[in-house]
């Protein structure tokens, strides 16, 4: 069912990374509704990042763009060089971008400050000047002061700030006591689980800040060799896995003459710094929790003695999620928060829930005088479920009022009466976004991103007594007289992360799997982003429900599409990963074949931030790491008969799931006399960002595919007086 365009499919797929190249992104709104500031490629192949700024006020001619940034221009031509933080930073930010991939501003957006090569430049968004700053690099993570006199950044350890007048003053502000200790940058947990990417945070008025300071002598070191350069020495990383010692993360009040004052709350009840806020509506806030995350602790910092006092404490049974945009103040000084009450995740601001459960908050965006602008998806209680979309609202005492407009995945940012809102449909490819001043559209900001040379055609409906979001994907030249397809299970299926989206470019590898021969089905089952905390909260201590969701899915299904069950394979990545191993080596009787990518397969040797969120401590519960595991040193865990077919892949220079996950299955496998592929990935993160990697990473999975799965026979029929 192939055909010539389609087989195009992977190479565009890969070239463009995904059709994210040429996209608009990373927006802000100057405070007085005057530009937006936003990053964006020269084109839909084109990596390297260029700083932008849209004029709305632009007189007789309307709103007009112009480049304030070039990489290219500013490195003269010459390949971009990263040091290892910035490396890291990327990684975990899963910023697979070149040129300019972040920028700050002042609290006017008239300056905004970006790294190139780890060195230091300045962009006067007004003028349009760029400059580089002298500074000791490689510089990280460069934020000015809200009034643009000062750009304070991490490097080599140390927090420093440089002036904006003249030729600047750089000068450490916080140096590092030893090699394991740092200032001003995120700990690896921060980052990779908690969604916290910055180390320091400005005062309002631009005379102090907030400092991490991060120690990790007590943290467990791990190797990460690469093995197609046996000349390289292996690359040093401190990995805090399940029930092992997490960094030291202490918070430091710090002047511009370098006087210091520490943070003071009881860190050994809440070592997490999950959360720092601090505006011009109040005193510092905080949000920390409890290493078990069942207990966490708003609190409020005093600026002159670095005393906290406790806003207040919120408790659960299973897990305290973390929200972006929150906690943060009103103009007023209120609290804002996103929290899960009476079944439901709403929005609070003091003590008052301004949603209920027809609504499921996923993050706030913005918070003015009247109103907070908020995401949110369709909650258990709503009389419409609004399958995959994720909507903009404006919440206030008034009640709630929906922003973005028709179904699709929404986003915003908003800022001096004008709101950019970024939309993505299921009719069309991409992203599309517009800028809203008073509710009408006053300019739309165009995306450069290639078309997509396959359209994909999802059909999206719930399946199973617990309404099981799904999407199926058939070949675009299906007929009824082709009978049954092989089915593809193609899930992530795990906490975070949906599949299942109104969204067309979310489709576009699945509708390519399809026109292979197969019938894809994604289900988002429990675990996964849903209409309730219960639903995503429904995994504790057992990982293992969200397969039987997606074996509840595909059984519901099979009643409404040609799925053939006697040939059904499923691939994932990460989670999807792990779910797939888990699929064929507990549940052969449904899984045929599994492409098993980077996952995890012994639960202990992940991060102690997710994998104590959901499993508890090992020390305490050994049984249920053993249980959620797909491998221990004792070999495969739980595993039935037949075997089942696996490619294994992972990228061997993955930091996040390291490559000894894979090794370990492989080697329990083979000791198992289990058949298996590995496919190691020399050079590759948990990101597969280059090019001819996933260009052919896709073409080699679509092959074992047809060999395992389209070319496979039923299983013969048990004989009398035996068991399958």
């Amino acid at each position: 069912m192939a055909t010539t365009t389609q087989l195009s499919f992977p190479r565009q797929y890969a070239r463009t990374q995904r059709y994210t190249l040429g996209a608009p992104r990373l927006f802000t709104v100057a405070p007085d509704g005057s530009r937006v500031i936003f990053l964006r490629t020269a084109s839909g192949v084109d990596r390297n990042g260029r700083l932008w700024v849209l004029d709305l006020d632009n007189g007789p001619n309307g709103p007009g763009e112009r480049l304030v940034a070039d990489p290219e221009t500013l490195l003269n031509g010459a390949d971009e060089d990263l040091a290892p933080e910035e490396h890291a930073r990327r990684e975990r930010a899963r910023e697979g971008g070149s040129g300019i991939v972040g920028y700050a501003v002042d609290a006017a957006a008239e300056l905004a400050a970006f790294t190139l090569s780890g060195r230091l430049f300045t962009a006067d968004l007004r003028s349009g000047t760029v400059r580089e700053r002298a500074a000791r690099g490689p510089v990280v993570d460069p934020r000015p002061s809200p009034d643009g006199r000062y750009v304070a950044f991490a490097a080599e350890g140390a927090l420093r700030v440089t002036t904006t007048a003249g030729d600047g003053d750089d000068r450490a502000l916080a140096e590092p006591e030893g090699d394991r200790i740092t200032y001003g940058l995120a700990e690896f947990v921060a980052a990779e689980e908690m969604g916290r990417n910055r180390g320091f945070w400005w005062s309002p008025e631009s005379d102090r800040l907030l400092v991490a300071r991060v120690d990790e002598s007590e943290v467990r070191r791990w190797w990460i060799s690469d093995p197609a350069h046996p000349e390289r020495e292996p690359r040093q990383v401190a990995y805090p896995a399940a029930g092992t010692a997490n960094a030291e993360v202490r918070l430091f009040l710090i002047t511009l003459e370098g006087e210091r004052t520490e943070v003071v709350w009881d860190r050994a009840a809440h070592p997490y710094l999950s959360r720092v806020h601090w505006s011009s509506a109040g005193a510092p806030l905080l949000l920390v929790q409890s290493r078990d995350q069942r207990t966490q602790r708003y609190l409020t910092v005093d600026p002159e003695t670095g005393a906290t006092r406790t806003l207040r404490i919120e408790e659960d049974q299973d897990w305290l999620e973390l929200f972006a945009g929150v906690p943060v103040r009103t103009p007023g000084g209120e609290l804002v928060r996103i929290t899960d009450e009476s079944g439901a995740r709403v929005l609070a601001v003091g003590d008052r829930a301004l949603t209920d459960d027809t609504l499921q908050v996923h993050a706030v965006l913005d918070v003015g005088a009247d109103d907070v602008l908020i995401t949110a998806a369709a909650g258990a209680g709503a009389a419409d479920p609004e399958i995959g979309e994720i909507h903009v609202l404006r919440v206030g005492e008034h009640g709630v009022e929906r922003v973005s407009r028709g179904a699709g995945v929404h986003s915003a940012v908003r800022g001096g009466g004008v709101t950019v809102l970024s939309s993505a449909r299921l009719d069309i490819s991409g992203t599309t976004v517009e800028v809203l001043r008073a509710g009408e559209v006053v300019a739309r900001i165009p995306s450069y991103a290639e078309h997509p040379v396959l359209h994909a055609t999802p059909h999206i409906r719930t399946a199973g007594v617990r309404n099981i979001p799904c999407a199926v994907l058939l070949p675009r030249d299906y007929q009824e007289s082709d009978g049954p397809l092989p089915v593809l299970m193609d899930p992530y299926g795990g906490p975070h992360a949906r599949r299942v989206l109104a969204a067309q470019n979310i489709y576009l590898t699945p509708q390519f799997l399809a026109d292979q021969g197969f019938a894809v089905v994604i289900a988002d089952g429990r675990g996964t982003p849903g209409p309730s905390p219960a639903w995503e909260k429904s995994i504790r201590d057992d990982l293992t429900r969200t397969l039987d969701d997606q074996i509840e899915a595909l059984h519901a299904l099979a009643g409404s599409f040609p799925l053939d069950l006697d040939r059904v394979g499923i691939r994932g990545w990460s989670y999807g990963g792990y779910l797939a191993g888990l699929a064929v080596l507990r549940r052969p009787d449904v899984f045929h074949t599994a492409i098993v990518g980077a996952p995890v397969t012994d639960q202990r040797m992940y991060d102690t931030h997710y994998a104590e969120r959901y499993l508890g401590d090992p020390a305490e519960q050994p049984a249920v790491y053993e249980h959620n595991s797909l491998v221990t040193e004792d070999g495969l865990v739980g595993v039935e008969n037949p075997a089942r077919p696996m490619m294994l892949i992972h990228g061997m220079a993955d930091d996040n799931v390291v490559v000894a996950h894979t090794l370990r299955l492989s080697s329990a496998l083979l000791a198992a006399g289990r058949e298996h592929e590995v496919l190691p990935l020399s050079g590759v993160t948990h990101m597969t960002p280059q090019e001819q990697v996933a260009e052919n990473l896709l073409l080699l999975q679509v092959d074992f595919l047809q060999r395992t799965l389209t070319a496979r026979t039923p299983d013969p029929a048990p004989e009398a007086g035996t068991t399958a």
